[in-house]
């Protein structure tokens, strides 16, 4: 598993309440490397923090991790689905 993947599973992980459910795919193309974070809908709170810090933090963070090793890396939530 790359480090940036690794990273952010590492950090969620230790975030969320439903640790099975946390979800990353990693797509590489010409932009750079994409990170697609899927969480339980209960979780979704917890990743977005108050007023956007806790993502905020989460992408300053994945991106300096990828910069270590030259890769622009972003990070993307996906909605949960509703039921």
């Amino acid at each position: 598993m790359p480090a940036d993947q690794e990273f952010l599973e590492y950090v969620v992980k230790a975030l969320v309440d439903h640790k099975d459910d946390v979800k990353i795919t990693r797509k590489v193309d010409e932009m750079g490397v994409l990170l697609s974070l899927k969480v339980h809908p209960d979780d979704m709170g917890q990743i977005i923090g108050k007023g956007g810090f806790t993502i905020r933090a989460l992408r300053s963070l994945v991106r300096l991790v990828g910069a270590k090793n030259h890769a622009r890396v972003n990070l993307k939530i996906e909605e949960p689905v509703k039921q």
